[in-house]
């Protein structure tokens, strides 16, 4: 057994798992089950040397991350002699944004000898190529996501968020620490500033440094009935760019709410 999935909360561990022609070892980082599957190991960051060496006694040679984490709150009494000595580093990295933590952890993998692998590598089916999944796009809706992606762009280059909402040109809200499910939901109570016409979109994409082998954005059949009840007209993501769970699923929805499905090339 060479790969291993080191799994946060959510769908996608299982996604992955399902997508995979043999089931890799899962070691899932304690208070972030992943639903769907069971883990093989569960460990925690303040013993993350030890859990190393747990990896390598596995037999594994390659992980890969998936699964939602929030902010770490870390137990000192918890901490190894060995894990305590790349502490500093990764409390550093905290302070900097996420995208800088998992660098980090990243890096303390590739130290140890082990080969980051990224969704794509492993499962590029689940990470679809640019194309129309469902619907058509109007020029007013091209516009739209054009918009939305230079936005994105611009809040990725300072770490803040993956998604935001666009209508007619107007940003009406930006995906942020408190999530895709949160900026939605107050998309739905901003009927008095919308515009008529167009119903605009919710876009998605990968922040523009952030190294991609970690951390894909994820949209999935919940995104989709999200969308459909803020009143939008569809998504758009970036190409290749981020992870869908249960493409069939979602496409069946879209046609169902008569929302867009689209897979901007950027």
């Amino acid at each position: 057994m060479t790969l291993a999935i080191i799994a946060g909360a959510g769908r996608l561990p299982a996604a992955l798992v399902s997508a995979l022609p043999q089931r890799p070892y899962i070691a899932a980082l304690d208070s972030f089950a992943p639903d769907g599957v069971i883990p093989d190991t569960t460990f925690r960051v303040e013993r993350l040397m030890p859990f190393l060496r747990q990896l390598e006694d596995a037999g594994v040679t390659r992980v890969c991350f998936a699964g939602a984490v929030k902010r770490l709150s870390l137990d000192p009494a918890l901490f190894d002699p060995a894990t305590a000595t790349i502490i500093p580093r990764l409390l550093a990295a905290m302070g900097q944004g996420d995208d800088a933590t998992l660098r980090e952890v990243l890096a303390v993998f590739e130290e140890a000898g082990f080969t980051i692998s990224g969704v794509l590598d492993i499962a590029p089916r689940i990470v679809p190529a640019a194309g129309f999944y469902a619907g058509t796009m109007t020029p007013r809706d091209q516009a739209d996501a054009t918009r939305a992606a230079a936005i994105v762009a611009a809040l990725g280059q300072i770490d803040v968020g993956q998604g935001a909402v666009v209508q007619q040109g107007l940003c009406l809200a930006v995906e942020t620490l408190s999530g895709t499910d949160v900026m939605l939901a107050s998309v739905a109570n901003l009927s008095y500033l919308r515009p008529s016409g167009s119903k605009g979109l919710f876009y998605k994409a990968p922040k523009p440094l952030q190294d991609r082998r970690i951390d894909l954005p994820t949209i999935g059949p919940t995104t989709v009935e999200q969308v459909a009840a803020a009143g939008l007209g569809g998504i758009v993501w970036e190409a290749g760019g981020v992870i869908t769970l249960d493409l069939a699923a979602m496409i069946a929805l879209a046609n169902r709410h008569g929302l867009f499905l689209c897979a901007r090339k950027v």
